[in-house]
């Protein structure tokens, strides 16, 4: 066993792990071969994990017995649980942490956890929140987003948050870099998580030892060579990739990206398809500035 490969072990959250897009038929009804098939797909590409059940897999409009399926789906196709990080975010505290006892069960290694997401709590609520979630016993992955929580992580949340043992790791999706460097001032032995793909760049210089991505989905061999090159600090190789699919990688902090990553997915030949409502397929000018930006990553080899 490699060092590499026992530290994916130890701490499975580490490495890219890959937000997926859910597979739906037509209908709407959910495409599980088609998943299990992209799952496995990714990890054959140098993805290390997924994470199945996020936004970008669309939780919110899936039934229980939907969404439990998908972890099952993931977990069957990755060949190791390890290499599995559903999201169990819910509105109330006592359905997260059945989500998390459902992955628990499911073989899964660690969880992707809102903040609660009903009403903007207050720190007192949010702490009481991750630490019902945590007694479930997986390693606990907070997930920062502000934009559409209105709860925001601060440092030194987090700080507490990892202290009293709730949390390993954050998902950093607020968009402010600077962040890093408190964070690692105030919990030095707390993961950073790359949570946007448009400042992949930036947090793996601070110090990040994962990226949740997105764009993957689509080009999962061009993230894994940006990735390992920024990771590494190898800047002559990940600042020209950086550079050249930023175009891309910008709308994973849209509100569209949902859709903007399916459609790219189509262009690249995987099992893109459609949303579900509330969703709808994009504008036409917003279609077309992803097919644009989509094609010409294409055309420059990067797969």
């Amino acid at each position: 066993m490699t060092a590499e490969s026992a530290d994916h072990r130890a701490r499975p959250w580490h490495g890219i792990m890959v937000a997926t897009t859910l597979p739906l038929r037509d209908d709407h009804s959910v495409d599980y071969d088609a998943y299990a098939e992209h799952v496995a797909w990714l990890i054959a590409n140098g993805c290390d994990g997924v994470v199945p059940n996020g936004s970008l897999g669309e939780y919110q409009t899936l039934t229980d017995e939907e969404r439990a399926r998908v972890v099952r789906t993931a977990v069957e196709a990755a060949g190791d649980g390890g290499r599995v990080m559903p999201g169990v975010s819910a509105y109330g505290s006592a359905e997260a942490r059945r989500w998390s006892e459902q992955a628990a069960d499911a073989g899964a290694g660690s969880v992707l956890l809102l903040p609660p997401n009903a009403y903007r709590a207050d720190e007192p609520a949010v702490r009481a929140h991750y630490a019902e979630v945590a007694r479930t016993g997986l390693p606990v992955v907070a997930y920062n987003n502000p934009h559409d929580t209105k709860v925001d992580l601060s440092p030194a949340a987090l700080m507490r948050l990892h202290q009293e043992g709730s949390i390993v790791a954050v998902k950093e999706f607020s968009g402010d870099v600077r962040r890093a460097y408190e964070i690692a001032e105030l919990a030095p032995d707390l993961d950073l998580l790359i949570g946007a793909d448009d400042v992949l760049l930036e947090l793996a210089i601070a110090g990040a030892v994962g990226w949740i991505a997105g764009y993957p989905n689509a080009l999962p061999s061009a993230c894994v060579t940006l990735y390992r090159a920024a990771a590494a600090g190898d800047l002559a190789t990940a600042l020209p990739l950086y550079t050249s699919l930023h175009p891309l990688l910008r709308w994973d902090s849209k509100t569209e990206f949902v859709q903007a990553i399916k459609l790219s997915m189509d262009l690249a030949g995987r099992p893109g398809g459609p949303v579900r409502p509330p969703r709808f397929p994009l504008p036409a000018d917003t279609a077309a500035a992803v097919r644009a930006a989509t094609e010409k990553a294409l055309a420059e080899g990067h797969n």
